[in-house]
């Protein structure tokens, strides 16, 4: 069970928010700090940090619903049996998303990089076609009108004000 959570994870946002920016970072320049001097030049690491901490712990959470709520990984090739929409969900349809683009956006500020902020921007261009081209149709062959109900009631990308209740 572990496993497939590994690989799910490694495969995917693991190569998003660790694989390629090592990439990115290697191959462009970066300035930790932004070019400020002293102690001002933390602020942005910090800010960087907190921003994906944030994101990782969105991820967590998401994570871990698939694999109890949902009886499935975040994976394509494995995934959730049962459409999860609890904790975050409840607030935004891709919290997985907005969890990995706060970590990489992070990275970017936290390492003064306009690469990976670059990166960021195409990793939420590319999600943002294949969500409602791909990812939602499928869902709705799935899970039906449940999803249905669900997708009107819950944005894509920002998230509601207030939880949504199924049924409500």
């Amino acid at each position: 069970m572990i496993t497939r959570h590994l690989r799910a994870i490694g495969a995917l946002p693991g190569l998003v928010i660790a694989g390629i920016p090592a990439i990115v970072l290697a191959l462009t320049d970066f300035e930790v700090g932004w070019g400020l001097d002293g102690p001002l030049r933390a602020l942005p690491v910090v800010a960087g940090a907190a921003l994906a901490g944030a994101g990782l712990t969105l991820m967590y959470r998401t994570i871990s619903l698939f694999a109890r709520e949902g009886g499935g990984t975040l994976a394509p090739w494995d995934p959730t049996r049962k459409l999860v929409v609890r904790g975050p969900y409840r607030y935004v349809r891709n919290p997985m998303i907005v969890g990995v683009l706060c970590v990489v956006m992070g990275e970017a500020v936290a390492f003064g990089s306009p690469a990976l902020a670059l990166w960021a921007a195409l990793f939420f261009t590319m999600n943002a076609v294949w969500f409602p081209l791909v990812e939602e149709p499928g869902l709705v062959r799935r899970f039906g009108e449940q999803y249905d109900d669900y997708r009107r009631h819950v944005p894509r990308w920002l998230p509601r004000s207030t939880p949504w209740t199924p049924g409500s």
